[in-house]
Formats: C-alpha cells, structure tokens, sequence
C-alpha cells in the first residue's frame, strides 16, 4: 500500500427540511434545554439568573449523602429531620430506615424529612451539610449555586440558576440509584410506605424518564426533565414558573423542542463507493466501499464533514473485503464514528508470464513514443 491521501470533503447538508422549529414562548423567570450529549444549548432565557430552587436542591443532598453513605446503611432519623413540615412521608424521631429508601423518598415524593435524615446522617448539623453541598457545587463548575438547606425550603442566601441546576441534573443521572428512583411513578419502602411522584409528565408523556421538581412560595414552580427520542436525550429547565399546569405545558414543549433539533440519518452507506485505488499491470482502479454502514443523530440543518482516508495505490494482490482505508464522519469538530474501507473485489497478482508480457508491452509503448516524430 502506497502514497496515502486524507481527502477531507464537506457534504451539503445530510438532512431534509429546515432546521427545526421556532424557538418556544415560555413563561416562567429562566429556563434552558440542552443536548447533554454535545453540550449544546439549544434554547435559554436568563440561563444564569440566581433564583431559589426549592426541592430542586434535593439533586445535590443525595449527591453528598451517597458520597458518604452507602445504599444498605441504615440510620437512625435525627429528630431535627423528624420535625421538618411541609411535604414529608412522616419520619418518627430515631425511627430505622436505610438510606435507599430515604433516597427514593426524596427522590420521588420530594420528601423533605427524607432528605434531612440524609443530611444529619452524613453531617452534625445543617451548616455542616451545607458546606459539603457547596464544595461540591464547586467541584461539578455550578458557578451560579449557594446552598443553605437540604430539603430546599425557602433561606436565604439559597439560589441556583437554569444552567447549574442542568448539570446538576446530568451529574445526579450519572448516579443509578437516582437515575431509578427519578423514572418511578410509584414506589413501596420496605415498611410499606407508598411513594408517589410530583413529576406530572412522567409516564404521561412518552420518553420522559426524569428528573425532579420543585415548589416554594419564592421559587414558584420549577422542574428539570429529561427525555429519550429517536437516538437523542434533551434536558430542560423551568426555573419560576407562574404555576403548575403553566410550568407542564412549557416544559412539554421545551422538551418536544428539544428533540425536534435532531434528526438520525445514514452517515455511511454501504453501497457507496468511498474512493479508487490505482493498482499495477493495468488492472481497472479498485473502489473501496464501507465494510458496515454508520447511522447518526445529528442537528438538523448543520452540514457535516467527511474524512476519507484511503491509498493512492495498492499493491497486488487483494482479497474482496481487505481494509485499506476508513471514513469518518464529524459534526462541528466532533466524531460522529468511523468506519473501515475495504476492496469491492478481489483482483489476483497476475502470473510471471503475464506480468513480463505487461512490461514488454510498456517498453514498445514507451520505445514508439521516443521515436515518434
């Protein structure tokens, strides 16, 4: 194999149609969808503005807690988390339970005792907590972020913002306890409590699989979702929703945006020729084709690249199916995947007879070509 050549060639545009629809009208003080995939942001407004979370927060609290406890532990409730109001599923003071329940119980009723109970077994106190929630805001970048409580009650000095509470979200679904927990309707503790979640468009609008609300009478209504769709996963974020149904219908139609950017589409096909390889003793160019067919989601609208990278030439001989090269495929300088070249078909070293009758055949060729006037 000889001479190698990277060609790099910029298709048109892979896709049919426009590029996506218009930008949705949302009410609510912030709001973000993203591809978590890419990073891309595909539609925000005021994606950094400071605002209170509510139970939102209760993302970060199981963070923490899960660094320091582990599922099967059981703990003793502490009385202070026994005596938290508002939405709770009635913890008792010194009462045994195991962290996966507390964190199911967090996780999908937005039980605030729950989440207390994790905290103060996992810190003295609620400062001490606190502070470990705002280290690891820290360590995820939440540059727009200052934690005070667990539960997420109203405090002050407590804010997030629709960009940190979105990679809040992604870095919790990196967690399988909370990733399970966030996808139940329902759900029994082992002393028969049943769970159910707040989460409206969960198992009501198809793909969703996440991830928590949050309601304070400072916050108003706010919710980060995520959903699945044809090879892609969008998250969006409602932060300050005028009320509930207003803030469901928003982010249905954040989330339905979101998915309406991507398309999946056959990158690489095989039964397209790739490139032509010259070979020796005048045998026909070879064509190499893709060994295995590449499908892709990609933007819709937005061109992609193509990187073919195959031999000027190749020596003999070559089996059908040989790899002599590779296409790749990217997206604003991102690898989309890359697939083998190979050779369309077999073509035989000629015999000595046939290779010294090639050559004599090149020295006449070139011989008449000196003497011809």
């Amino acid at each position: 194999m000889r001479g190698l050549v990277a060609a790099a060639l910029v298709a048109a545009c892979l896709l049919a149609g426009s590029a996506g629809a218009a930008a949705p009208n949302v009410d609510a003080r912030a709001w973000l969808v993203e591809n978590p995939l890419t990073g891309e942001i595909l539609d925000q407004h005021a994606d950094h503005y400071r605002v209170p979370i509510a139970s939102i927060t209760k993302l970060m609290t199981v963070i923490v807690a899960l660094q320091h406890l582990k599922l099967s532990d059981v703990v003793s409730v502490d009385p202070r988390a026994a005596a938290v109001g508002q939405e709770s599923i009635y913890l008792e003071p010194d009462q045994q339970i195991t962290v996966a329940d507390l964190v199911r119980a967090a996780m999908i009723q937005s039980a605030n005792d729950a989440a207390d109970a994790l905290a103060l077994a996992t810190a003295p106190s609620f400062p001490a907590f606190a502070q470990l929630m705002n280290a690891q805001a820290v360590s995820l970048g939440l540059t727009d972020s200052h934690f005070v409580r667990p539960d997420g009650l109203d405090a002050p000095g407590e804010y997030s913002s629709a960009r940190d509470v979105t990679k809040l979200a992604i870095a919790a679904m990196a967690i399988p306890a909370v990733r399970s927990a966030v996808s139940m309707v329902t759900a029994t503790l082992a002393d028969g409590r049943v769970l159910h979640t707040w989460n409206d468009l969960l198992g009501v609008v198809p793909g969703v699989f996440g991830v928590k609300t949050g309601h304070t009478d400072k916050a108003l209504w706010g919710q980060v979702a995520a959903i699945r769709g044809d090879g892609t996963t969008i998250y969006a974020t409602i932060l300050g929703s005028p009320s509930r149904s207003r803030r469901n219908a928003d982010l249905e139609t954040l989330l339905a945006y979101g998915l309406s950017q991507y398309r999946q589409v056959d990158a690489v096909t095989t039964g397209r020729d790739y490139a032509s390889v010259t070979l020796p003793y005048g045998r026909a160019p070879l064509t190499l084709i893709a060994a295995a067919p590449l499908q892709a989601v990609v933007r819709v609208g937005r061109p992609l690249a193509e990187r073919v990278i195959a031999p000027l030439s190749a020596s003999l001989p070559i089996r059908r199916g040989q790899v002599l090269g590779h296409v790749e495929v990217w997206a604003h300088g991102r690898l989309l995947g890359r697939r083998a070249l190979v050779a369309s078909r077999a073509v035989a070293k000629p015999g000595l007879a046939a290779r010294v009758e090639w050559y004599a055949g090149r020295t006449v060729h070139h011989v008449v070509g000196l003497i011809t006037p």
